[in-house]
């Protein structure tokens, strides 16, 4: 048996697609598994620095990591949806490069999708849940949130721009890719890799299918929001391109990262990614 380190976010998402597997229900011959849960900035730079064997990642940071390649399985996307910029007074789109814009970090996908649209800004780094607090505050002109934020907003906020639908419009209904799985073809083998999509796949389905228990499990990491909350945030972010991205999925990421490249805003050398039908490993 392997053992290897898996690192996955506490947002309620992450916590729902892993209660199959974190609950004991949902189990394999093949690993032992030890859950690392940081934020998703943090395990970013853990990727970066090949420091887990297979851990969620921004799908803007994959240009950034070497000798992972992405799991079918544990995708989060959008679907006409997505990250949103907030403001307390009503600003201009064309106005947002010369504002001041609160970001849940630089390699975050919602940050690569801003950037997309609007062009360089004054992005300033926070955690994600105090963005809402400093727009207010007048610290910042505008905040760019993720997570549960998107939908608990309130009234006293405008919504300037979701990125989602940005996305939707330009790519002709793409979904957009927020965040991916990622295992590393260093230390796990091509058989290994395969297995481990194939269990996780399995720890979704089984979430899926025990809805109330994997929303009380990820109700552990809801931050204090209310079930129905969490709810509503899981059901819009696992759903079928979780389950297995297929063709639909895979396109989106390689449209993001292939528009981001040729904007000069990131580079890469190439794109692997497992292809669950084949059960091989695709290179872009």
């Amino acid at each position: 048996m392997k053992h290897v380190t898996l690192g996955h976010t506490p947002d309620a998402d992450d916590a729902f697609m892993f209660y199959g597997i974190a609950s004991g229900n949902v189990d394999s011959p093949y690993f032992q598994i030890e859950h690392v849960i940081e934020d998703i900035e943090k395990l970013n730079k853990r990727a970066i620095a090949h420091e887990l064997d297979i851990t969620a990642v921004s799908a803007h940071a994959y240009a950034f990591i070497k000798n992972y390649v992405i799991l079918s399985s544990g995708g989060s996307f959008g679907i006409n949806y997505g990250p949103v910029v907030i403001s307390k007074k009503n600003i201009e789109l064309s106005d947002l490069p010369k504002c001041k814009i609160g970001i849940p970090g630089k390699m975050t996908s919602a940050n690569l999708l801003l950037n997309l649209a609007v062009g360089k800004f004054d992005g300033v780094e926070m955690i994600f849940s105090e963005i809402p607090k400093y727009v207010l505050s007048g610290v910042i002109d505008a905040g760019l949130i993720i997570h549960e934020a998107q939908i608990s907003f309130g009234n006293e906020f405008h919504r300037i721009l979701d990125l989602g639908q940005w996305w939707h419009h330009i790519t002709n209904g793409m979904p957009v890719p927020l965040g991916i799985n990622v295992i590393s073809n260093r230390n796990l083998s091509t058989k290994e890799i395969i297995d481990f999509d194939e269990l996780f796949r399995s720890s979704i389905k089984y979430g899926l299918e025990h809805l109330d228990d994997a929303l009380d499990y990820a109700m552990r990491f809801g931050r204090g929001n209310s079930k129905s909350l969490i709810e509503k945030f899981v059901k819009m972010y696992v759903n079928d391109l979780t389950i297995s991205m297929g063709e639909e999925g895979k396109n989106s990421i390689l449209t993001l990262l292939q528009k981001a490249k040729s904007n000069n805003i990131i580079s890469y050398d190439e794109i692997l990614l497992v292809d669950s039908n084949s059960q091989k490993i695709q290179k872009y």
